[in-house]
Order: structure tokens, then sequence, then C-alpha cells
């Protein structure tokens, strides 16, 4: 069973997806640290991220047993992954490396922003999950400064809106919801109601798999 989770940033996909993987025991892909990895490569060197050769070798050279998360988290590599994210070359680069991961016997859990429109159309299972742009950036900001959250608000919500239009206005595989993924709005919802609408969903769509 491949399960694709898609949205934009701090939507809480990635939580999502690693507690389903967790559930039904299947292993897990933030497809997201690999853009990130590669912008903070290049940023580690110094090099211009608008250079198309320099960001495909970054790509190629990733080793997933190495991702750090925590240190791919900042909100400067998540700008910078946002316009490697844009590259062709970059997405092609690490497009057999993500469709490598979902074909694990067994299954997958992946979660991105093209997971089930390019990566894995044929996705047995597609949530899109989304969330108003105040609770994200609300989300983001305590994740990143806690208690003086308040104070760098405004700066999260104008980063997060510059990179949904970004990514949904690139020229290659632009960010949108798959036709057949069901849309989960976590606006509302803590991570427990957020798991447990997934699960429900999930059952939905996985009965026709059983039959």
């Amino acid at each position: 069973m491949i399960i694709a989770i898609d949205g934009p940033a701090a939507s809480g996909k990635g939580t999502l997806a690693r507690r389903l993987a967790r559930h039904f025991n299947l292993p897990h892909l933030d497809t997201g640290l690999l853009y990130r990895a590669t912008a903070y490569a290049m940023l580690k060197k110094g090099e211009d991220l608008a250079d198309h050769a320099a960001a495909v070798a970054a790509a190629r050279g990733l080793n997933l047993s190495t991702l750090d998360p925590e240190l791919l988290r900042g909100g400067e590599v998540g700008q910078a992954a946002s316009i490697v994210a844009a590259i062709p070359q970059v997405r092609a680069a690490l497009r057999d490396l993500q469709r490598d991961f979902a074909s694990t016997p067994g299954g997958a859990v992946l979660d991105g922003r093209d997971i089930g429109t390019e990566i894995c159309p044929e996705a047995d299972i597609k949530i899109f999950v989304t969330a108003s742009l105040s609770a994200r950036a609300l989300r983001r900001a305590n994740e990143l400064y806690g208690q003086t959250a308040e104070a760098h608000l405004a700066t999260i919500r104008d980063e997060i809106q510059a990179r949904d239009e970004r990514d949904a206005n690139r020229a290659v595989a632009p960010f949108h919801a798959a036709p057949d993924a069901v849309v989960l709005d976590t606006t509302e919802l803590d991570r427990d109601g957020a798991f447990a609408a997934a699960l429900s969903i999930v059952d939905v769509q996985a009965r026709p798999l059983a039959s």
C-alpha cells in the first residue's frame, strides 16, 4: 500500500505521514528533505542557488541514510529548497530516488508537494493536507521560536505565502492537489484529530484494495 501525503508548508503533512507510517508499519520518506538537503549542500559551499549544474550535482550526491532532519529544518534552508525545487533538472535527478523508495515491498508512506501528482500518481491512498495561511504561519513560528513566536509571525507568514506562490507557479510539477486526492483541512484540528481524520480517509480508500 502506497500512501501519498501532499500539502503546503506547516499544514501538518509531515507529522501526519510519520504517524501513519508507524501505524501501518511502513517506511516513511519526507521528500521535502531531499530538496532541503540539496539546498543546504549548496549554501554550505557558497554556491549560487540559480546555478543549475551545481544544484543537479548536489541532488545526485545525496544519500538517504545520512539526511539529518534537524539540520535541515531552518527557515533559510526552506526558502532555498523552494528555489532549487523549481529547477527541472533537480526534480528529474530526485524523481527516481523517490520512486525507488515508493516501490519498497509492502508499500511506503511519502509526503511532499507532488507525490500524488508526479512521483506516485498510482498511489493507493492520496491525501492533500491543508490549513489556513494564518494557522500554518502560527504553527511554523511556534516550531521555530517558541515563546517568542508572535514577534516573528508576520515574517513567517510572508515567507510561507511567497513559497506557496513559487511552488504553485513553477514550470515543472506545479504544486496542486491530485484530482483523486481527499482534501484534509487541519486548520481546526490538533494532531490527534488530524490523525483520526486521516485514518478514516485511509479506511475508505483502502476498501477496494481489500475486496
